[in-house]
């Protein structure tokens, strides 16, 4: 496995999206066209699937330096109203381009720390959100909890309006490396919020725990899948550390590159770590989750229902996704559009009655049979074709390019359909690369992506 890492370890995308964001091509974008196929797409599905909704509150109290997301950090909670009052002056203006209500069948709140925000506040929101809108009967809807800040006043009052799942993130407990990351959290922190979860009724609780991070080692993975299998939440996201620091503003300079473990000690902290989930009953479900067979995202694994967009992994497709709020990206299936990434400039466009998209994506014929390629490589660990359906002109030359990984045991290819093996499956975001058209025209300069490995 040492071999295989060193060969395939390379800089690529994680896949939330075909094209990925980098190879959106702005000149043939405009928001007139969005709105468009919006309208297109919500016509189609929004009575037989509903939408998806994705809300980003950018706020947190202080700089984990792990993180990658667009954030603001501040103490001062003045910025919580004005910034939610933007955020429903949006959803207003997306409400305006249906002829009917929304059927909300999937929300999730995301951050930056949706928890800075007091229950009152968030309460506001989504009673304003439900307001114009249909929650659909078994909608899934979520938020990320920081272990510290969620108190029982936020999981009640949550849990009233519908919310059944949440995560928290927990990285790992050693105390170095917490320091080095800047992310201080008692276990007992997490235990007790995820307690009080289930008390207030959840039925899917996850942890959000990272390997590779800075002053890590193989130890420290085993003692904290130990601890969190004391818990045992729903489902586990076991993310590899996505090293990117010439992303301005991340954070990610508080540490030096050798403070890093190095590739090979990476795969060890996921290798033990796989193997203590799967021996505490855990299943594993396409890249980095696991999931307990109670959990909603096993069973859309059966129901053959999973699907990953710009959240992540979710048990249920939508044609829609509208994202809400600074940064966020929404998805109409045939195209792609992200807010601009400032606050202040996000609700002096939305204040001025504009949707505050700056740049996008109109898929093309081609995008969308990739897409479809990757979704399946992704979700299901496999794919496949015909003359009629999923072939495309480059499928021959895909194939031949292939052809060392599966000489390497990582895929098997058949006359029609590719298969991902148990041993390939730590490289699946390189089988997507062989697939991902645009990334072979133009090779990047520059690096775009965290490594694969």
């Amino acid at each position: 496995m040492t071999s295989l890492v060193s060969k395939y370890n390379v800089a690529g995308p994680r896949y939330t999206s075909y094209p990925t964001v980098p190879y959106w091509k702005g000149e043939s974008f405009y928001l007139e066209e969005w709105k468009r196929t919006l309208q297109k797409s919500f016509a189609e599905s929004n009575t037989i699937e509903g939408i998806s909704l994705y809300i980003h509150l950018p706020f947190c109290e202080s700089l984990c330096t792990f993180c990658g997301c667009n954030k603001r950090i501040t103490k001062n909670h003045g910025v919580e109203v004005p910034y939610l009052q933007s955020v429903l002056k949006e959803w207003q203006l997306y409400i305006k381009l249906f002829d009917e209500k929304p059927i909300i069948k999937e929300l999730h709140l995301g951050g930056g720390t949706p928890t800075f925000f007091s229950a009152e506040n968030l309460k506001t929101l989504l009673d304003g959100i439900f307001e114009h809108s249909i929650k659909a009967e078994k909608a899934e809807l979520s938020f990320e909890g920081h272990p510290n800040n969620t108190t029982e006043t936020h999981l009640h009052m949550l849990a009233s309006l519908g919310f059944n799942r949440v995560s928290f993130g927990v990285q790992d407990y050693n105390e170095t490396v917490q320091k080095a990351i800047h992310r201080i959290q008692p276990f007992e922190n997490v235990k007790k919020v995820t307690e009080n979860s289930r008390k207030a009724g959840y039925t899917s609780v996850g942890h959000d725990i990272i390997f590779g991070l800075p002053f890590q080692k193989k130890e420290h993975i085993i003692h904290t899948v130990e601890r969190t299998k004391e818990l045992m939440p729903d489902r586990i996201a076991f993310y590899s550390y996505a090293h990117v620091p010439w992303i301005k503003g991340n954070g990610q300079r508080g540490f030096k590159d050798e403070d890093l473990p190095s590739a090979s000690e990476k795969r060890e902290q996921y290798e033990i770590g796989k193997k203590m989930l799967l021996e505490a009953g855990y299943v594993e479900i396409g890249m980095d989750h696991f999931a307990l067979k109670t959990d909603s995202l096993y069973k859309a694994i059966e129901t053959k229902t999973i699907h990953r967009n710009f959240m992540g992994y979710t048990s249920s497709k939508t044609k829609a996704m509208i994202g809400l709020g600074v940064s966020s990206i929404s998805d109409s299936w045939y195209s792609f559009a992200q807010n601009v990434k400032t606050v202040e400039e996000y609700q002096q466009i939305v204040d001025e009655g504009k949707i505050p998209v700056y740049r996008g994506h109109i898929l093309t014929e081609e995008d969308l049979t990739i897409r479809k390629h990757i979704l399946n490589l992704m979700c299901k660990l496999k794919t496949s074709w015909n003359t009629t359906e999923g072939w495309f002109t480059d499928l021959p030359d895909i194939l031949i390019n292939l052809k060392e990984m599966e000489t390497d045991g990582l895929i098997k290819i058949e006359s029609n359909a590719l298969y991902i093996t148990e041993k390939g499956r730590p490289f699946v975001r390189n089988v997507c690369m062989a697939f991902d058209l645009l990334l072979q025209r133009i090779q990047p300069e520059t690096q775009l992506f965290s490594m694969t490995v």
